[in-house]
């Protein structure tokens, strides 16, 4: 199935290229991305940049729309005002031509002299008059062209005399490509005034200029048809126009360096009291409980800090009350545990006496001895674990780390509880003990810690095997412990370190617990500056997991055993869809047993079987859920928990 799998993903792969380039593009994206990332927090973090950034861009959306606006307004009050001038002026330089050629006419008429010959030489004669006495008087105002369409085919004239009729201008206006022969086709069938926006031409060497041409039709004084046009250009509208464009330009720019400068200040009174309640806020958090707010008016901002320092007020006495009441608390502990320690003295000597002598007591007697032997026993040992949390809370305990062997301590811990495991029908396996797992720990608080858990996972186990497993990596050290009993359900891994917490009340306690191991021992690992964490299925067993610094003070970025074992429900439902587990093979099932009371091995056995290379039973399958991503939980910080659902849903909790 799992050569089956990896063939459907190499075709897929083939099928598709651009799965091949996605990790290269997202790659790219975020090498793209890493010079943008501190100003990307600066951002998210600096809400008086935002506001400034907003209003700066706002302004300048406003500032442009208002000068787009005002532009087109001036500029279109600027044409208008051009073309009511231009054609007031070219009226009247029309009305004025017009008379002009009519009284040349009359005043030829009355002399009744003259040749066809002499006439066209005065028609040209008075056009150039015409042009340059219209021209004088608009020097740089507006320019003087005449035409004179078709005025070759209306007659057959000599060749001086068309040339008489040719275009003229004033200056250095080319005045056929300068008025557009549209217009000239206009005014040739119109016999009023027209009037067309286009671009001057001259012979002098300037850049062409956009002006207004007004022409009309005419006769000279000789009663034939010209053009005569008015050409105003725009250089002092354009000049107004970017006077009015700079002005708006350096006005805009003020305003919205004045806008920004005003949102700034405005966000900076908002903002400075928020980041100074900020910074209170962390330092009381910190434990200084003292810190206030300093207050200045009468204003919102003023009251917002009145009652910030009301509640800080209020939170140091609660604080002050509480640590006060846990002092106390601490102390009538420590002080009852000391107290009780001379009359249980006393009881435990008359008791052993009792207890030595129950053979010659009648039958409810002796076993009243024995009763009492055992309370007593379990009584001794929870004053001793009341006396070791009262040393935790009060910040008393020491630790006296040394170069450790854990496989040693765990050979210990597991040969001491080798009578219990034979009661309870299980028998404990060791691994991962081939190499020397060395550690600067305290010998006796990990032995404690380990002697808790291996208790715990026996009792749990309900007669199935307890695997404790030893590795070492990376600067760490760590011992897990797993059983195959009762697990735990959702919600219980997050309470299982909690002091006088039991999984379910009505198991009897068969060895006397008190209900404070696991909090002690995850004190024990805290104090080493290491994690304790436990992870559980319904029905599929727990496994709690120790993991310590190899040199005393270092600090753990992880743990060499994950904290889900590879036994667990999800692994195998990985491993039976042919899915890689989580070190890229398929997950294997160490050999969870069901033994009686004769069938049970004590610690050494199960590590001779171990060495001796006899293969083990396997787990009896159970359902699997479906497949879904792995979480490894090795980087959860304190006493971690990880617990398994019904359905293979899983949750991780921080205890």
């Amino acid at each position: 199935m799992a050569a089956s799998y990896e063939r459907e993903r190499l075709e897929s792969r083939l099928a598709d290229p651009m799965q091949g380039l996605l990790p290269v593009i997202r790659s790219c994206v975020r090498w793209a991305r890493r010079p943008l990332q501190p100003a990307v927090r600066l951002w998210r973090r600096n809400l008086q940049l935002r506001v400034v950034a907003f209003t700066l861009l706002m302004s300048v959306g406003v500032v442009l729309l208002l000068g787009f606006v005002v532009i087109g307004q001036v500029k279109n009050g600027l044409l208008d005002a051009k073309e009511k001038a231009a054609e007031n002026q070219a009226v009247s330089g029309f009305s004025i031509a017009q008379s002009m050629a009519d009284k040349g006419s009359q005043s030829r008429g009355a002399s009744g002299s003259g040749t066809p010959q002499s006439t066209a030489v005065d028609s040209g004669t008075w056009l150039n008059n015409l042009v340059q006495q219209f021209s004088s008087g608009g020097k740089g105002v507006y320019w003087i062209a005449t035409l004179s369409p078709g005025a070759g085919d209306a007659q057959q004239l000599g060749e001086g005399s068309v040339n008489a009729r040719g275009p003229r201008a004033s200056g250095s206006l080319l005045p056929e490509a300068s008025i557009p022969h549209s217009l000239s086709d206009a005014v040739e069938s119109h016999t009023g005034a027209l009037k067309q926006y286009t671009t001057v031409y001259t012979d002098d060497g300037n850049p062409p200029k956009p002006a207004l041409a007004v022409g009309k039709r005419l006769t000279d004084i000789n009663g034939t048809t010209y053009q005569l046009y008015y050409l105003f250009p725009f250089d002092q509208e354009q000049k107004t126009l970017g006077l009015v464009k700079g002005t708006l330009a350096t006005a805009g720019i003020f305003v919205v360096v004045l806008l920004g400068a005003i949102a700034w200040l405005v966000t900076r009174q908002v903002v400075t009291p928020v980041r100074m309640a900020a910074g209170i806020a962390e330092r009381l958090a910190a434990g200084r409980l003292q810190e206030r707010m300093q207050v200045t008016g009468e204003d919102d901002i003023a009251r917002l800090g009145e009652s910030f320092n009301k509640m800080a007020q209020n939170l140091q006495v609660k604080i002050q009350q509480l640590e006060d009441l846990s002092r106390m608390q601490r102390r009538f502990v420590s002080d009852v545990s000391h107290e009780l320690r001379t009359p249980l003295t006393t009881v435990r000597m008359a008791a052993d006496v009792i207890h030595d002598g129950r053979e010659d007591f009648d039958p409810v007697t002796a076993r009243s001895a024995e009763l009492l032997q055992n309370q007593l026993d379990r009584f001794e040992s929870l004053l001793s674990d009341l006396l070791e949390i009262s040393r935790f809370d009060a910040g008393a305990a020491e630790l006296a780390a040394e170069p450790i062997d854990l496989r040693e301590v765990v050979r210990r811990v597991v040969d001491g509880a080798e009578p219990l495991s034979e009661r309870k029908g299980s028998r404990v396996v060791i691994r991962g003990d081939g190499q020397p797992v060395i550690a600067e720990a305290d010998p006796r608080r990990v032995e404690r810690v380990l002697r808790n858990l291996l208790v715990n996972a026996i009792e749990h186990g309900d007669g199935r095997d307890v695997v404790v497993r030893l590795a070492t990596a990376d600067g760490a050290v760590a011992v897990a412990v797993r059983d195959y009993g009762v697990g735990l359900k959702p919600g219980e891994a997050t309470r299982v370190f909690n002091r006088f917490w039991r999984a379910d009340p009505a198991r009897a306690r068969t060895t006397g617990g008190t209900g404070l191991g696991l909090s002690i021992a995850v004190e024990d690992a805290r104090l080493h500056g290491g994690w304790l964490q436990a992870w559980g299925e319904p029905g599929g067993g727990s496994q709690f997991r120790m993991t310590l610094p190899r040199t005393a003070g270092d600090s753990l970025r992880g743990s060499p055993i994950p904290l889900e074992p590879e036994d667990s429900r999800r692994s195998r439902g990985l491993a039976t869809s042919g899915l890689p587990g989580r070190n890229g093979s398929q997950a294997t099932v160490p050999v969870p047993r069901t033994g009686g009371a004769d069938g049970g091995h004590n610690g050494t056995a199960a590590r001779d079987i171990l060495a001796s290379g006899t293969p083990m039973p396997a787990i009896p399958p159970m359902p699997a859920g479906p497949p879904r991503p792995a979480a490894d939980p090795a980087a959860l910080p304190g006493s971690g928990a990880r617990v398994v659902g019904h359905k293979g849903a899983a949750r991780e909790d921080d205890i």
